[in-house]
């Protein structure tokens, strides 16, 4: 089995066409995805547990009754059922998650101006939102710790999970990472039926105030319609890695690095740049020698084949530019002098610094977030954190002083605009 995986090179006439080519997603799929999506939403919201009940059944080969099976209400058998071992990995993982997560936390602020005045932010967090944890390939006990675990350290009211349970099973691992992370309520549907519940709220699925949380097209398709009923973290594309090399690591160490987003799903992202040319080749050899080892090998070459990329760079700050032109969501920048390239990186959901830090270690236990912007997002937005789950009001108290004062230039302005009830509203209070 050999992948094929295009190469390009800077210097060549074609580049530009093949490098926007890799920065290109499927816009029809998602046309056509958005129709489906649009009826079960609608469905959902219309015909609540009745409707979710049917596409749960259907989608999920399952045969359930009543809306009440759905939830799992007591989730300790399951920390129990897995190894050993890998409950104390999943606590591990989390401690450090949270460790992570709590520097992030925001407090509220006031301060008070000469005449009285008083401003400030009243930080406060969301009452109730729903965790989206993918469970269709690939079981992702990491995701219930990288989404439940911020929620918690902000202060929600109540954290609601939903995971899709294919004939009735969920991996135990994920209900144990549940009861780790602190999720306080645990539905098994998935799907843009689970993300329609979420939002509008059935009788069985309490509705929340925000839904975060990677899933499929068709999940990240439902997010983009209930937002505005509800708040969303972001628009998951599939998951991506760039690895900006200089040809100094171990081959083989960057093709499994590239091996482990394609193994995802299809139409993940891998792409090397190197301004060596021969360690190109040699990533292409260790590619080849080390597919057939790959459980997920067919997920991964179709992968590599569809949107994977060994590219050939001029130098490191060339490299550097075109990191931010794709905005990557995982960035390894594995070359002997990570902290001089780093400053001129300005768009990544993610940096991996150096030759040992490898990506997978941010996926599972480093600490920082895993849930990362795709897709290009990376240029505006940033990963999920505690400042998702927190709202800032805006505190304003005036003086006698202060109103007549702010009262005259407020008038000002709003006799500006035409707005007469606004320039009055405030020069009554200039007595």
């Amino acid at each position: 089995m050999i992948a094929v995986i295009t190469r390009l090179d800077t210097s060549e006439p074609g580049f530009e066409a093949g490098f926007e080519r890799l920065r290109t997603g499927d816009e029809d799929a998602l046309a056509d995805v958005g129709t489906v999506v649009r009826d079960i939403v609608s469905a959902v919201r219309k015909r609540g547990d009745a409707a979710l009940l049917e596409y749960t059944n259907t989608f999920d080969r399952r045969t359930v009754q009543n809306a009440a099976e759905l939830e799992i209400r007591d989730l300790a058998p399951y920390a129990q059922a897995i190894a050993p071992g890998l409950r104390e990995a999943l606590a591990d993982a989390a401690a450090r998650v949270r460790a992570y997560h709590e520097k992030q936390k925001q407090d509220s602020w006031q301060y008070t101006e000469a005449d009285g005045t008083v401003l400030g932010q009243q930080v406060t967090p969301l009452d109730r939102v729903g965790v989206y944890v993918p469970g269709g390939k690939a079981a992702y006990p990491s995701s219930v710790l990288m989404n439940v675990i911020p929620a918690k350290v902000a202060g929600v009211g109540e954290v609601v999970m939903v995971v899709p349970a294919p004939e009735g099973h969920v991996e135990p691992v994920v209900l144990a990472a549940a009861r780790i992370a602190g999720a306080d309520r645990v539905f098994t549907i998935g799907g843009a039926q689970a993300v329609a519940a979420l939002a509008w709220g059935t009788a069985t699925v309490p509705a929340v105030d925000k839904i975060v949380g990677p899933g499929n097209l068709y999940v990240a398709t439902a997010k983009a319609q209930v937002f505005g009923k509800v708040g969303i973290d972001m628009i998951a594309g599939p998951s991506e890695i760039l690895i900006i090399c200089d040809g100094g690591t171990d081959p083989d160490w960057i093709a499994m690095d590239l091996f482990s987003q394609a193994e995802h799903d299809e139409q993940a992202q891998s792409i090397l740049l190197c301004p060596d040319a021969a360690y190109l080749d040699a990533v292409a050899a260790s590619i080849a020698k080390l597919l057939p080892q790959m459980p997920r090998a067919a997920i991964i070459e179709k992968a590599l084949a569809g949107r994977g990329a060994l590219v050939k760079v001029r130098d490191l700050t060339e490299a550097a530019a075109l990191a931010n032109r794709i905005a990557p969501e995982h960035l390894e920048l594995s070359v002997g002098a990570p902290r001089e390239l780093l400053p001129l990186i300005r768009h990544a959901g993610a940096i991996f610094l150096g030759r040992y830090t490898a990506e997978a270690l941010g996926d599972y236990c480093a600490g920082p977030n895993h849930v990362l912007p795709t897709a290009g997002t990376a240029r505006f937005s940033s990963p999920l954190g505690v400042y998702d789950f927190q709202k800032r009001s805006s505190i304003i108290e005036c003086s006698a002083e202060a109103a007549a004062r702010l009262g005259r230039v407020a008038s000002a302005l709003a006799r500006g605009e035409g707005l007469v009830a606004h320039a009055r509203s405030a020069e009554y209070r200039d007595t």
